[in-house]
């Protein structure tokens, strides 16, 4: 089944599509072995292929990463999956003491806190903001997809702290693995609230089919040069 950005709307046909699809399992439905193994190999030849191909676009951004503060220049974000916790790679893209600056201004923790995300976010380099305006910054996930923690195509990865918002969904979203593209990042990304990024993971889940990852892979490179989708 496609799904279509209507889904995710506002309004009572939107909750009332949820809620069907939630009553419907709220474990996905047993995918075929082949779909499953199929998607794996998907998984392991777009990596294999993209950490190949990119290989020097990734020296070029850590070294500039390096130059631009000295600091490191991976970061490591905590997030769970379907075999638990594991540490999601990115290019650096905040200050090296970003931690420290958010729990330092109580203004900003509580903007963060209100999707997890920040508009205008001080911590951000000017390295780090070109990185993520066209999601350089996610590349080094490739790694974290070839390894099996990730998959090409998923709903987005969250922190054990953002799980709690997805209350009775927690399951369904770790059920499957999270994605370095996805249903959000090509149909709304900053565009969305986060009740409505938690909707489209679980739509995308519940309707999840190899020709949908398909769209949505064919569809990330457009949006990423425009500076709209995220990897």
């Amino acid at each position: 089944m496609d799904i279509v950005i209507r889904s995710v709307g506002s309004g009572v046909d939107r909750d009332a599509e949820l809620r069907a699809a939630a009553a419907l399992n709220l474990i996905p439905l047993d995918r075929p072995f082949w779909a499953a193994a199929l998607k794996r190999c998907l998984d392991v030849v777009g990596a294999s292929l993209g950490l190949l191909l990119l290989f020097p676009v990734l020296v070029i951004i850590a070294v500039l990463v390096k130059l631009q503060d000295g600091g490191p220049v991976l970061y490591r974000r905590n997030v769970v999956g379907r075999e638990g916790p594991f540490d999601a790679f990115k290019f650096r893209s905040m200050h090296p003491a970003a931690d420290a600056m958010l729990h330092g201004d109580t203004a900003l923790r509580k903007l963060f806190e209100q999707n997890f995300k920040l508009k205008n976010d001080p911590r951000i380099t000017r390295v780090g903001a070109f990185l993520r305006k066209y999601s350089l910054d996610e590349l080094p996930q490739l790694v974290n997809v070839f390894v099996g923690q990730m998959s090409l195509v998923g709903p987005r990865m969250i922190t054990a702290e953002e799980l709690e918002r997805y209350g009775e969904y927690r399951q369904l979203v770790l059920s499957v693995s999270p994605g370095l593209t996805g249903y959000w990042q090509v149909n709304g990304r900053q565009q969305v609230g986060y009740s409505q990024r938690i909707e489209m993971d679980v739509l995308y889940i519940q309707h999840w089919s190899l020709r949908l990852d398909l769209r949505i892979l064919l569809q990330t490179p457009w949006k990423v040069l425009k500076g709209e989708g995220a990897l």
